[in-house]
């Protein structure tokens, strides 16, 4: 993947910026090889399978091969000097005896460059062990952080029910999994039927969060916005905070 990419030879780069930071369409900038961007883009994806920590960048990278430019191949390299500077980082599995089910979803509110769609972002523990995690753009633009929330929540609920279902293959039963969300709105209508306003003009396959939380599937917690394990799934980070 270096040779493709024509990456500068020596040491990597274990401080990454995202580059979620930066990247836009650049309309005026000059255009490269499709071919070669979609190929490093191919790569990556097939990565993210165990390194979560490139997922976001990788995702918005993505959005940009129908017309890939110069700057968009700049973001690419950075992901691919960071993964040479960090050859040691990756999931870690060992034995433990902390079978609890946890999840968190997150989104980032109107962070499309192009159309304003939100990123939504889940996670899913077993015990302390990461076990699955989403990233990607919401089907509806939202008209708020509420309902950006709401629609990342509903879709770990979903990651949720399948992980539910193979548990109980393996004869365990997880009920009432938890499901950390930062945004007290977003619970609420969870929660309550009758925040009408707030609601009436999601799509209603979301809703089906709902019918979860009453079947007592799952439960929505309310998390802080310090403590939020997923937001490297949702928005970009500096070198210091990464």
């Amino acid at each position: 993947m270096e040779t493709k990419a024509s990456l500068d030879r020596g040491s990597g780069h274990p401080g990454f910026a995202t580059p979620g930071l930066g990247i836009e369409p650049d309309i005026k900038g000059e255009i490269i090889d499709p071919t070669l961007y979609r190929g490093i883009i191919g790569r990556l994806m097939y990565l993210t399978a165990s390194r979560p920590d490139i997922v976001f960048a990788t995702s918005i990278c993505a959005r940009y091969q129908s017309k890939p430019k110069v700057s968009h191949l700049i973001s690419v390299k950075r992901i691919l000097r960071y993964l040479k500077g960090t050859p040691d980082t990756g999931l870690w599995y060992p034995k433990d005896d902390n079978v609890s089910f946890n999840a968190y979803s997150d989104s980032d509110y109107g962070g499309g460059k192009t159309d304003a769609k939100s990123t939504t972002g889940g996670a899913q523990f077993l015990g302390e062990r990461l076990v699955s995690w989403q990233c990607k753009k919401q089907t509806p633009v939202a008209t708020s952080t509420c309902e950006a929330e709401y629609v990342a929540a509903a879709s770990c609920c979903s990651q949720v029910l399948w992980i539910q279902q193979h548990m109980r293959d393996y004869g365990l039963n997880f009920l009432t999994t938890p499901i950390h969300v930062d945004n007290k709105a977003a619970i609420a209508i969870t929660k309550n039927h009758v925040y009408h306003s707030r609601s009436k003009h999601i799509d209603i396959r979301f809703h089906f969060i709902r019918d979860c939380y009453e079947k007592k599937l799952i439960d929505v917690v309310k998390i802080h916005t310090n403590e939020q394990r997923v937001d490297l799934l949702t928005k970009a980070f500096d070198k210091n905070d990464f």
